[in-house]
Parts: structure tokens; sequence; C-alpha cells
């Protein structure tokens, strides 16, 4: 599958390394550090490995704030450069890599990486050099248990929390046209089991009983020994909680054994750019939470749209918004505090971020004391070959379908 992302400058470290500086540097900046000092912000993305689709997209979402910066001037006066290391889609990795930026390269800020199974681990090392740790994607009940104070997830809800309105939705419907069984499936992963699990224990209270609950290897893809239980079990409703490709082979596999659910729902895959040809283009009914749409009516999100858009030729999804919010929560602290470096500067920037609500293209955020969000996610679905929002009233953009048609 073609790359769509773009590198502006080439470097080379330990693996790949990738230098971005995004626009030439401006004249009028104060304070000690000279105008023609670029502010660097240090990062480590799964590139290659497990999580490369989503990370590559993440990756975007960084460039696309980058660049919105330092069109209009840069932080401070001063251009922002994002270096950023390929993680692999590995913790020990991630480790070695935050290490390097923060330690040896001394870059002034950093931001996250992608997925709970690598943020945890970075932020780690982020807390251990007090650093202000921003991140777009370690969204599992695990991330906010650490103990970390200087952790925020830029967006609006964590990973238990992502179904809530589905759930509701589920539960308001009359008794004889709700779906009674459910067969869960997910990864071996803090995120991709939160969501899944998040909604199982709901749908649970409210009585709708569990026919099937599968839990499978990050590294799995032959998924026809699972499918043929779900199949087996003829459960109204199939949820997965997925990443991208293990999505789509278990959806592939659930179409070749003409399982027909009357609600599909899974995490992340179905808000991926190449998830509809992945899947034979047979999405129609299929659900997914999601914290971002693209008309949303956030003040700066109509910026964000086109001028991501102009960059890339494609408007943004979930992961690039994501990345996109977590520069804005930074931008406003390093604007909040007057100073981006390390040292005294990243306490300020922590302490502003814990007691400030701030604007961004996924809506206004604010945290508890873990880091933790303080909002709910929306729900998505596959109507007429277009992704739409249907949950809640207050944000849908069409009526949710059910029962799902066939695939």
């Amino acid at each position: 599958m073609p790359s769509i992302f773009r590198r502006t400058h080439w470097a080379t470290a330990l693996g790949a390394t990738f230098l971005l500086t995004l626009g030439a540097c401006s004249g009028g900046g104060d304070g000690g550090e000279s105008a023609d000092d670029p502010i660097t912000v240090g990062i480590s993305l799964p590139l290659t490995g497990d999580f490369s689709e989503p990370g590559k997209g993440v990756q975007q979402g960084y460039e696309a704030w980058a660049k919105i910066v330092n069109d209009r001037g840069g932080l401070l006066g001063r251009q922002v450069e994002l270096k950023i290391l390929d993680d692999q889609s590995s913790a020990d990795r991630v480790v070695a890599d935050y290490e390097q930026l923060i330690g040896s390269d001394q870059v002034d800020l950093v931001v996250g990486p992608f997925s709970t199974r690598l943020v945890v681990p970075a932020g780690r090392v982020a807390s251990e050099y007090g650093m202000l740790f921003v991140e777009p994607a370690g969204a599992a009940n695990e991330v906010f248990t650490q103990g970390f104070k200087n952790l925020f997830y830029a967006a609006p809800a964590v990973a238990q929390d992502h179904y809530n309105h589905l759930a509701t939705y589920i539960l308001a419907l009359p008794a004889d046209q709700r779906p009674k069984t459910v067969a869960y499936a997910a990864m071996d992963d803090p995120f991709a089991q939160g969501t899944a699990y998040g909604l199982k224990a709901k749908l649970e209270a409210g009585g709708i009983k569990t026919v099937v609950d599968e839990v499978y290897p990050p590294n799995t893809t032959d998924f026809g020994s699972i499918a043929a239980k779900i199949a087996a079990s003829k459960a109204d409703m199939v949820v997965g909680g997925s990443q991208y490709q293990d999505g789509v082979n278990l959806i592939v596999a659930l179409q070749q054994l003409r399982y027909q659910p009357k609600m599909a729902a899974f995490s992340t895959a179905p808000t991926e750019p190449e998830f509809a040809k992945a899947i034979g283009n047979k999405t129609e009914g299929i659900l997914s939470p999601t914290g971002y749409s693209q008309d949303a009516p956030y003040p700066s999100n109509k910026e964000f749209v086109e001028k991501y858009t102009a960059q890339f030729g494609k408007a943004p999804e979930e992961d690039q918004a994501n990345a996109y919010t977590t520069g804005q929560v930074v931008e406003a602290a390093v604007t909040a505090a007057g100073c981006a470096e390390q040292g005294e500067c990243q306490q300020k920037m922590i302490d502003w971020v814990h007691a400030n609500k701030v604007e961004t293209v996924v809506g206004p955020l604010t945290w508890d004391a873990t880091g933790k969000p303080q909002g709910a996610h929306m729900i998505q679905q596959w109507i007429g070959g277009e992704i739409k929002i249907v949950l809640p009233d207050a944000t849908k953009e069409a009526a949710l379908l059910y029962p799902k048609p066939a695939w």
C-alpha cells in the first residue's frame, strides 16, 4: 500500500530517524533563546511493525500541526522542528528512543507515540525527566493508573468510555428488538481490550448475554478459528477490540463464513482510509467509536481540514486529528508558560494544562489529576459507502442503521 506521508528533510541516526524542518526560521523572538534557534519536538512513532498504519497517520497529524504553526510565525517567534524516530512498534525500542531524544539529543519538547503499549513505557521515561507528555493514542485505563503527573491524553474519552453512546442506544431499544447475545474478540492490547470490554461491562449489566469472549496475540494473522467460534454462536452482535490489520482480517474471516450479525462494532479499523477496500467494500452498517469529525464546528477544525487537505491531498482522519490535537495542547502550554525547553519550564507547562481548558479540533478538552480527558466519543457507521456520525443525536449526520445489512 503506497504511503502518502511526506518528509521535508531526512536525517539518519539509530535506525530510521526523520528530522523535519517545516518552514524557514523567522526573526522577532525574545528571551534567552535566539529566534534563529528552532524549538525541537521529539517523537517516537511506530512507522514499521504492528502499528505502522495508524503510526503513519499520527505522523501526518504532527507534520500538519508543525507546518500550520510555522506558517503563522512559529512558537514564541521560533520555528518548530520535529525529530521523529521509528520505534518499530516495540516497547523496548520506544524507551530507547525517548532516552535518546531527551537525554542525548536534548530536544525542547516531547509528544507521545501511538498505542497504549508504547505510551506507558514512553510516558515513564518522560516522567523521569520531568517532561510534559501529551499523547494522542494511549486511551486504556492502564495509562492513568501509573501515577504520571505529566501525562495528558489529547482526545475526548478513554478506551473504556468509547462506546458509551452505543451502549445507551442499545439498552434503550425495546427488549424484543435489542441484541440478546454478543460475541467479543479483542487483541491482547490494553486499548483494544479496553474499548471492547468497556462496552461488554455495560451490556452485561443491562442483561445482554456474552456468548464468545476471545483474546488473541497482537501478531495474529489467521482468524479462522476465532471467526468459526463467533459464527457457530450465531451471536446477534459482534464486537472487535481491534487495531487495523487484525480488525480487517477478522471481518474478512467472518464474511467468508457468511456470518451475518444484526450489529457489528470494531474499534480503530473502520476509521482507517484503506479499510473499505481491504474488506472488499462490504462495509454497510459497521460501527466504530471516533473522537473526531471533519465537519465538527470547532473554530480551529476548519483551518485544520483545509490546510491538511492541501498538504496531503486528502482530508484528515481520527489518527491525524488526535496528533494535531496533541500539538494544539502543547502549543497552548508553551504560549501560556512563555518558554519551551527542558528544566523548570516543563513543570510550568504541566501545571498550566492541569488547570486549564484547551480548545482543539476535537472540542474543548480538560483533564482530571491522572491526565484522563473528561468527555465522550461519538459513534460512526458505514452507510451508503460513507462513514457518518450516528450518535449522539446532537452531532449525528445520519440515523443509526439497525439491524445491520448483510455483508
